[in-house]
């Protein structure tokens, strides 16, 4: 089908017959070709050299500098062909959420840089924009239109009688649903607000609302992004007496960006930030890769945490064997930090409440605090750890923890191998310890994993071999570096993961060109492991250590230990 026609068929899937016709008249001027790298093969979207870094623009700052010059700096100076892409957290004006309430979406905040700042990095790496699409900030030019009722703008947000029973819409915080504003007439009312009093809803049902968005997406297109973050999406339409999650509806709109996109600029992908159990998740992939072309596999974080905690590896090994997208055109996004905390949601029907409990218990030893969700019955149950990832590594029985960097590094190292792109959190590839000092300044347990660097003392300590920066910083790049290097580890290579001992997480990859066992001990114990058990042969070589072994004998893993065997004579280009 015509990507335009099928455009014209999602609205009138969306919107009806009548208004659907209405919103493909407003909306199909807009698209035009960008790119002139039409028709993308879709095996082309993805390499083994992916790698993103996830920052705040001003997570290194440096006097006299604007922070997104600081982040340039920095990037040339100890990131140049280490990562492939650079994703800029939000980076425009904003009001509360760490810039997660946009008051404009189409400028930078000033305290950041200019637009000039954002290109000069995209001409070194690739960039991901954060498409915040759920909400608005309070304090925006757009909802103080709505409040002032000026044409265009009435139904910007979503109005809803107090009255009404909303008792089964999912709450992703214990807050209140619905936010009380006077607008400039007089007039009471309350809007939808499902993340804070200053973050509104759009309404989505609203003609208006989606030709803005439309035209912020095509926006940031042409400023360089590469990669879309669809922020929340989740929770975009709202049908009263639903859960308003996952509705059809939100599904149409996301295959209805993603059609935009085909025709305005095919290279660009779509990633969707959905922190609910692993099904609901992976439904964004959508039908035969129709919707993202990748999911935040939000399971992981939490289930690699769970393994080093308990020492084990069964449970995410038994998880990790269905981590398969079946397209080519569709992969996972693998993190295990981010500027938010861990989510617990995704170990729902994977975990049973007492092991989630151990690990809450782990988290509060290591500094650590939990936020919680409102349930419909007034109950409050935990939605995410907020600990930086290096903290939530460390043995909380030992202050010491001469074993902290190398666990921190094998926890990592998992998350390099498994199929799909890897995503790597600043604080964690600098090794940040959890930043309390914020917290208390902003009362908000997220902050904990939120520090601004002074960019002089976090190169002093880069450049002391005994700090943890250092012993995490350094290994931590090479083991990207090497990683970008094998076609084995492209995004959708065969993996298989194998059952070789309980407390090491092993996986086979390969390609055309090579194959790679990937053995990870997620325990203090050595464990010995005959190679054969993995069904290899030959020679081998292990690419971090350059130590050499043969197929027919044993390997001995030291606690927490890492090794990526190759045949010695596979191509390694």
């Amino acid at each position: 089908m015509d990507p335009k026609e099928d455009i014209r068929r999602l609205l009138v899937e969306i919107y009806g017959e009548t208004r659907g016709r209405v919103a493909a008249d407003r909306i199909l001027p807009l698209i035009r070709p960008l790119s002139t790298r039409q028709g993308l093969p879709p095996t082309s979207f993805f390499s083994e050299k992916d790698t993103v870094l996830i920052t705040y623009a001003d997570s290194l700052r440096s006097a006299g500098e604007a922070p997104l010059q600081t982040l340039a700096r920095f990037a040339s100076l100890r990131l140049s062909g280490v990562f492939s892409t650079i994703h800029i957290l939000p980076f425009f004006p904003w009001s509360s959420d760490d810039g997660f309430s946009v008051i404009d979406f189409v400028a930078v905040d000033t305290s950041l840089g200019d637009w000039r700042d954002v290109r000069n990095l995209g001409e070194h790496f690739s960039l991901m924009f954060d498409f915040v699409l759920n909400h608005i900030s309070a304090k925006s030019p757009w909802f103080l239109n709505y409040l002032d009722d000026i044409p265009g703008y009435e139904d910007l947000a979503i109005e809803v009688d107090p009255a009404t029973d909303l008792s089964a819409v999912t709450r992703p915080r214990a807050l209140p649903l619905l936010t009380p504003f006077a607008k400039t007439s007089g007039r009471a009312v309350h809007v939808w607000t499902t993340f804070s009093e200053d973050q509104v809803d759009l309404n989505y049902k609203s003609l208006s609302v989606l030709e803005r968005m439309i035209e912020v997406l095509l926006f940031y297109i042409r400023q360089g992004a590469g990669m879309v973050r669809m922020d929340a999406v989740a929770y975009l339409w709202k049908e009263i007496g639903t859960a308003c999650i996952h509705l059809p509806q939100t599904h149409a709109m996301v295959k209805l960006f993603r059609r935009i996109l085909d025709v305005v600029a095919p290279e660009t992908l779509i990633i969707t930030e959905t922190n609910v159990p692993h099904l609901e998740n992976i439904s964004y992939f959508g039908n035969a890769g129709d919707e993202a072309q990748l999911v935040y596999n939000f399971s992981l974080p939490p289930l690699l945490l769970h393994a080093f905690a308990r020492g084990r590896a069964d449970t995410l090994s038994n998880w990790a064997r269905q981590l398969s997208t079946g397209q080519r055109n569709t992969t996972f996004f693998n993190f295990t930090a981010s500027h938010d905390g861990i989510g617990v949601r995704p170990l729902e029907g994977i975990l049973p409440p007492s092991e989630i409990d151990f690990l809450i218990e782990r988290v509060k030893r290591n500094g650590g605090q939990v936020s919680y969700k409102a349930e419909s019955d007034g109950s409050k149950s935990p939605y995410e750890l907020n600990i930086t990832y290096v903290d939530a590594m460390k043995d909380p029985a030992a202050p010491e923890d001469p074993l902290h960097a190398a666990r921190f590094l094998a926890s990592q190292a998992i998350a390099q191998v498994l199929p799909g792109v890897p995503g790597v959190y600043i604080h964690s590839i600098l090794g940040s310890r959890n930043w309390t000092e914020g917290v208390a300044e902003t009362g908000r347990a997220r902050t904990i994993n939120r520090e601004k660097l002074v960019f002089g003392m976090l190169e002093e300590q880069l450049k002391d071999p005994a700090s943890l920066r250092a012993r995490i910083f350094g290994p931590y790049r090479e083991m990207i570096r090497v990683r970008r290097a094998q076609a084995a580890f492209h995004p959708n290579a065969d993996c298989s993961v194998l059952s070789l001992d309980p407390s090491v997480f092993a996986v086979l990859r390969s390609s055309e060109r090579q194959w790679i066992l990937a053995l990870t001990n997620v325990s203090a114990r050595t464990v010995s492991l005959p190679i054969s058990d993995a069904g290899v042969s030959g020679l081998l070589t292990d690419l971090l250590t350059g130590r050499r072994f043969s197929a027919d004998s044993t390997i001995a893993l030291d606690p927490y230990q890492i090794a990526w065997l190759i045949k010695m004579d596979t191509d390694l280009e």
